[in-house]
């Protein structure tokens, strides 16, 4: 049937958990070009002998082609769209540098596209807050306090602080630390908030 794997493609995305991203279907969204394609292909044969033959029987044909066309296309850029949106939000929630099993489910079209989309935040995060730029990237709700106590879940060695002391963290140790320095390991999974 016409726009079968175009619309299994959108069902995949909404069966998708929020903030997951699946592996690219490449094969499926390869099948729907090819679909087009020969879709494109008979529509051209059928309006030049349309036109050449005087055939107007052919034109319902032609138009329900070319709305089949017209709704791959948006099933297409659906996908593509809510997958660049899902990569957006994993910038913002794991930070510039992403877990190999994410990576994983890019294809490398979305990789590029990743990187220049971190490059072009962190190039605006500098243009903001003088010289040392501002992470906006940081609090995303504003916190109740300035410091918090974390416990640490994997050996990760010497941490500085901004006052110049140096903490020492090992696993299963805990500290009191600047939320606003611990938000990167908590999110890369070196530290965890104690909560009481």
């Amino acid at each position: 049937m016409f726009c079968d794997r175009a619309i299994e493609l959108v069902r995949e995305l909404h069966r998708a958990p929020e903030g997951q991203l699946l592996a690219f279907n490449e094969d499926g969204l390869r099948q729907v070009l090819e679909e087009m394609k020969a879709l494109y292909e008979q529509n051209q044969s059928d309006v030049n002998e349309a036109k050449s033959g005087g055939r107007s029987d052919l034109i319902p044909t032609i138009k329900f082609r070319h709305c089949s066309l017209l709704r791959n296309r948006r099933c297409i850029i659906a996908y593509l769209y809510d997958r660049l949106l899902r990569i957006r939000a994993l910038r913002w929630e794991y930070g510039s540098v992403l877990p190999n099993i994410l990576r994983f489910h890019m294809s490398a079209e979305e990789v590029e596209w990743f990187n220049h989309y971190k490059k072009s935040l962190a190039t605006y995060m500098r243009s903001l807050g003088g010289e040392e730029g501002l992470d906006i990237t940081q609090d995303m709700k504003p916190p109740k306090s300035l410091y918090i106590e974390v416990r640490c879940l994997k050996d990760y060695g010497e941490f500085e602080v901004d006052d110049g002391t140096s903490v020492l963290l090992k696993k299963n140790s805990q500290h009191f630390l600047p939320r606003w320095k611990c938000e990167p390991l908590i999110r890369q999974g070196v530290l965890e908030h104690v909560l009481w």
